[in-house]
């Protein structure tokens, strides 16, 4: 019997890592900025086209290599930051894999021109699928110039899974701004198909913030510094007022490293907590400086995920700092014990008496008289009103019959939509023939046909406003409302860019905008059920479901624009409602013809009969 296992080819080998490494376009381009910082270079130029599929080139003024490195540097596991397995645990550089460059050359047609400051003449290397073509001598500044060609070009499958070019370019500029953020002191040019996108000059960190972030964030930064023996925290916090419901602005680095490192980021959130509205996320831009022994970066592939040995301590040290940062501020009340408030009062001015307080009182009144009428403010008198849904969710429940009452056809363009005729209700009724009850603020109970359905409340208002948006979107002329004053909001680079190729389904919806030379956003209209509410309140949620959508479901633009609408103006799953508005909203999804689950996939209703509430009992 023949033997079976053999050594995979060098080739395949480094094919299989590039499915590791270089998950994306942007997983190289994060190994060449990385390689060009380690370098020492003090001025990086990132070039993508058709994003990063045909072209991805970096361009440097580091330390440039000489021909036996050039050479070197594609050979698997070749590397000038480690020479011994314990090395791994003190890393202070970037990229140190040392088979990127073996994995990108693996997928794709690599060139690279370098030479060193001392040299006179440079190197060039041209290599195809990890084949050398040429190496030759050239003519050339020092530095080094990689430039990556036809990505993917024998592994078609891999380049098959990449999503659009719209959301592969915003993963390369995530990386972009990731590495230039945490490095000031280094220049940066970012160009996508010639169009320049970023030219950030040597600058403080505060500085550079505000160039990537806008210039909103100058006023609206605090200063978090903390060093202890454990730790040094340092960077910045925007105030409470810059809270969004985006997570877009929320950078933790470690030694100037990205992470990504949800318990941190809980330290942060309840460090805000009662000064942002919940649901909201407050910016920060974190650094952690730490012994590189007391790290592990190699959890994960990318290295955005770490451990820390003293996690705990940290967290704590991290929420100490913010709080004490916007105590500071005057965000937060501060207790000063060392004070003795009762000395702490303004003189009086010249000539001013001292005035004895006095106190005053109802000879007539007695406490065990019955009143003959609640005051407006007992809330069990006549004039208590019953709880109005959150202003950004459809307001009040006038706006909600409005909003629903006329629609005699509502689309059926329902996601992941699964009809079963044996859990819906009749179509086109009339909701004042049923009685509807609130259960845990979360379910809407109906008794019908000797049972009784439970209706997921969120999940039938998503449904509802899901296929109300697609009607709105179908019509050639949406309903616009214009602004007594223009709303003038502001994005970050990347929620911009949706916006942008979101534009004409934004407008579709009903609402009017303008672009601003400076990159803003002037909204002059909106449609009638918004007209009064914050626009860019209303964009950052749905922004946040929009990308949300992208990473876990296959959707086209137009679908997760409208999902994400819905999702995001939809009541909560745990929202008192008044009966006017369960009646409004029974009225609307009594009148869709999709009852069965909701935009997102999930069950909407659920029917018990008689004969399962008696098996109850």
């Amino acid at each position: 019997m023949s033997d079976i296992i053999n050594l995979l080819p060098e080739s395949v080998a480094n094919q299989i890592a590039a499915g590791e490494v270089i998950q994306r376009p942007a997983s190289a381009v994060k190994e060449l900025l990385e390689n060009a910082i380690d370098a020492g270079a003090t001025d990086i130029k990132l070039i993508v086209k058709d994003a990063g599929k045909s072209l991805i080139q970096v361009i440097d003024n580091g330390s440039g290599m000489s021909p036996t490195d050039a050479r070197m540097s594609f050979e698997r596991h070749a590397t000038s930051k480690i020479t011994k397995a314990s090395d791994l645990f003190a890393i202070q550089t970037m990229g140190f894999r040392g088979e990127a460059l073996a994995s990108i050359a693996a997928i794709a047609h690599v060139e690279v021109r370098t030479k060193k400051q001392d040299d006179e003449i440079g190197t060039q290397i041209e290599i195809e699928g990890s084949q050398i073509k040429n190496q030759t001598e050239i003519v050339c500044k020092t530095g080094t110039i990689f430039s990556i060609k036809n990505l993917y070009f024998n592994t078609p499958a891999r380049r098959n899974f990449l999503k659009s070019n719209m959301a592969e370019m915003r993963h390369i500029q995530d990386v972009f701004v990731r590495i230039a953020l945490v490095n000031p002191q280094l220049r940066f040019a970012f160009y996508d198909e010639q169009r320049q996108k970023f030219d950030l000059r040597i600058s403080g960190w505060k500085q550079r913030i505000i160039e990537l972030f806008g210039k909103g964030l100058n006023q609206k930064l605090l200063n978090v510094n903390e060093i202890t023996d454990v730790v040094e925290i340092n960077g910045f916090v925007g105030k409470p007022e810059t809270a969004r419901k985006t997570r877009g602005e929320q950078y933790f680095f470690v030694n100037k490293r990205y992470i990504k490192h949800p318990y941190l980021n809980h330290a942060v959130q309840s460090a805000f907590e009662e000064l942002i509205p919940s649901g909201a996320f407050a910016s920060y831009f974190i650094n952690f400086t730490i012994d590189p022994e007391k790290v592990d970066v190699n959890i994960h592939p990318t290295k955005t995920e770490v451990n820390f040995q003293d996690e705990k301590t940290i967290y704590s040290l991290l929420r100490s700092a913010i709080k004490m940062t916007l105590g500071k501020f005057a965000f937060s009340p501060i207790l000063d014990f060392e004070t003795e408030m009762s000395f702490n009062h303004a003189p009086l001015p010249p000539g001013a008496e001292v005035k004895q307080p006095e106190s005053h009182m109802n000879p007539d009144y007695n406490p065990f008289s019955n009143p003959t009428s609640k005051p407006a403010s007992d809330n069990y008198g006549s004039t208590w009103q019953p709880p109005k849904l959150d202003e950004r969710q459809s307001s009040n429940h006038e706006n909600w019959q409005q909003l629903y009452k006329n629609d005699e056809q509502i689309l059926s363009s329902g996601i992941n939509a699964q009809q079963g005729d044996d859990e819906s209700i009749e179509r086109k009724e009339d909701s004042s023939e049923f009685i509807f009850f609130q259960i845990a603020n979360k379910y809407i109970a109906m008794p019908h046909n000797d049972g009784l359905w439970l209706i997921n409340q969120q999940h039938a208002h998503e449904r509802v406003l899901f296929d109300r948006y697609s009607k709105i979107m179908s019509s050639s002329k949406p309903v616009s409302q214009g602004k007594m004053f223009a709303e003038v909001i502001q994005f970050s680079a990347n929620d911009l860019d949706i916006i942008n190729e979101l534009w004409q389904e934004i407008q579709q919806l009903g609402f009017q905008l303008n672009k601003k030379d400076n990159g803003d956003i002037e909204v002059t209209g909106a449609p009638p059920e918004f007209n009064d509410e914050s626009v860019q309140e209303i964009f950052e949620g749905m922004l946040e479901h929009y990308k949300n959508n992208q990473l876990n479901l296959q959707l086209d633009k137009h679908q997760n624009m409208l999902l994400s609408m819905a999702k995001n103006l939809s009541i909560t799953g745990d929202q008192k409602l008044s009966d006017e508005e369960i009646s409004a909203l029974m009225e609307a999804f009594m009148n869709s013809d999709q009852q069965d689950v909701s935009p997102s996939g999930n069950r909407i209703m659920s029917y018990l009969s008689a004969e399962e509430l008696a098996d109850r009992f």
